[in-house]
């Protein structure tokens, strides 16, 4: 599955270019040279994924705005975006899903914070999980590719997060939110351990 178009800058922060187009999802520490914004996706509203600082690094006057209902306002022309929602971007098609943690109020499901599925233009399906545990929704999601947590603490753990890919079955698994605040390689060596089909561990860029 091809994959060298799909950067993960860290943590749960992603550059995802598709033809000239640069997408980012939850933009933080980023290097002073990343390329500049087209479309920014905000999964929720913690510091360490809604980072205006590293928004206004990449933003230009063209650049598009998907956030969730708390975030949005803060975005001058943010499209607000609600769990189970379907968004036009050009050739790309967008749609969330729901994150919220089960058990903890780190993610609270009220606060209809999400996670995104986009369909790039070569018709290949990104799924970023957001901030999220294991939750029933994510077993209906049909994608070719799924960024998923695997720290623990405020998301799912590794041996979730591969037994939850086991269920949705996407064809590569990219472990992401380790590395920083919370998990470590050897929690991403564990969701490649547990989920069946491939897994790629990239190294941050910064």
């Amino acid at each position: 599955m091809e994959h060298k178009h799909i950067h993960w800058l860290g943590h749960a922060s992603f550059r995802i270019q598709d033809g000239s187009l640069q997408i980012y999802i939850d933009p933080w520490k980023l290097a002073a040279n990343s390329p500049k914004a087209d479309v920014i996706l905000i999964t929720h509203a913690h510091y360490d994924h809604f980072s205006l600082d590293d928004i206004n690094q990449l933003r230009k006057d063209t650049t598009l705005f998907f956030a969730p209902n708390d975030v949005a306002p803060k975005l001058k022309g943010s499209k607000s975006v609600l769990p189970d929602g379907k968004y036009e971007v050009g050739e790309i098609s967008l749609s969330t899903v729901p994150a919220y943690n089960l058990g903890k109020e780190f993610h609270p499901k009220k606060n209809k914070w999400v996670g995104y599925i986009m369909t790039l233009s070569s018709g290949q399906r990104i799924y970023h999980s957001g901030d999220t545990d294991a939750i029933p929704e994510m077993r209906s999601v049909r994608t070719d590719v799924a960024l998923l947590p695997c720290g623990g603490t405020y998301t799912m753990a590794a041996k979730e997060a591969g037994e939850m890919a086991n269920i949705f079955k996407p064809l590569l698994v990219i472990p992401m939110h380790w590395g920083d605040i919370v998990g470590s390689k050897q929690d991403a060596e564990e969701v490649k351990r547990v989920f069946k089909g491939e897994t790629i561990i990239k190294t941050p860029e910064r």
